[in-house]
């Protein structure tokens, strides 16, 4: 159903095949939300296990009666839910949007428009993979492993950059709204991706490309978990939820790549998580095209996507 855009939807493939999280930039009616609602789509079937794990989390909710979760959850609250249903909590603490997006994709359209707080209480989640909730009810520890994909504008109108559209705003005006989401909270994105407009008579073509280039996609991202798989041991472990001493234990980084990290290390200031974002990142492009080691041009496609957050 998604025209044009390859650029993002390669970003999107990378961020599948590593479970990393992502941002779409972009003006209104660019794609941004059809391209985050394929994700679904992309991910593998739930296992047994998982299916369990979920099935339960869905349970302690109230989610559901008496039926198994058989697919991925994808979970979309609206920019007005309040902190306590995004992260959980209540008088007896409860699973929240983040833990019902555990093991698939909690996604946030439009983030700047969500309340600071919501935003900046998915810090911890994000690194940690796990949310401890604390009340006077008693404390509940759940899981919240999940894969991030958030949209935004670049400005309040939507035009910044558009070739179509003139901008209205204010340089403030920008600053401040994309000051909304926060440094910290940014560094923890993986990918970030510009989605452009596509002309409307695109729009209009038949799109017989369209089920090959998904089900190319798919097979890509299939073989990248199978090299995971083999490389950690485990199918529960990608490069996107790996810690800086497995990197540095586990990943191999050819001396030019190593050169050139070092180099966009200063150029950009990038932060230690930043840098060891942009390596595994690095890694899934390299399990992509089945290298076993991260040689300098996936280094360089991984820069692509963190420029913009740094």
């Amino acid at each position: 159903d998604v025209y044009g855009q390859e650029q993002a939807k390669r970003a999107i493939i990378i961020a599948v095949a590593g479970r990393h999280n992502i941002l779409l930039s972009g003006s209104p009616g660019a794609g941004k939300t059809m391209l985050a609602k394929t994700l679904t789509n992309l991910l593998p079937n739930l296992t047994t296990d998982e299916q369990i794990a979920v099935t339960k989390l869905h349970s302690i909710a109230g989610e559901i009666d008496g039926e198994i979760v058989t697919n991925r959850p994808f979970r979309a609250p609206h920019h007005t839910t309040s902190q306590i249903a995004v992260i959980g909590g209540g008088v007896h603490p409860k699973p929240g949007e983040i833990s019902l997006a555990h093991l698939g994709v909690l996604f946030l359209d439009e983030m700047p428009e969500y309340p600071r707080s919501v935003l900046e209480a998915l810090r911890q989640p994000l690194e940690d993979k796990k949310i401890a909730i604390t009340r006077a009810g008693g404390r509940a520890v759940y899981p919240a492993d999940f894969m991030l994909i958030a949209t935004m504008n670049p400005c309040p109108c939507g035009h910044l950059g558009d070739s179509k559209k003139e901008c209205t705003c204010t340089t403030s005006q920008i600053l401040n709204y994309q000051r909304r989401i926060s440094g910290p909270l940014l560094d923890r994105i993986d990918l970030t991706i510009s989605v452009s407009r596509i002309p409307n008579d695109v729009l209009l073509r038949k799109k017989s490309l369209q089920n090959k280039q998904h089900m190319t996609a798919v097979e890509l991202i299939n073989k990248a978990y199978a090299i995971q798989k083999k490389r950690y041991n485990r199918s529960d472990v990608y490069n996107g939820s790996l810690t800086s001493s497995q990197v540095n234990s586990t990943l191999k980084i050819d001396d030019s790549a190593k050169k050139l990290l070092s180099t966009a290390g200063e150029r950009l200031e990038l932060s230690a998580r930043s840098y060891f974002k942009v390596i595994k990142v690095a890694q899934t492009i390299a399990d992509l095209e089945s290298s076993e080691t991260i040689m300098s041009a996936h280094v360089s496609e991984a820069l692509q996507y963190r420029s913009m957050t740094s």
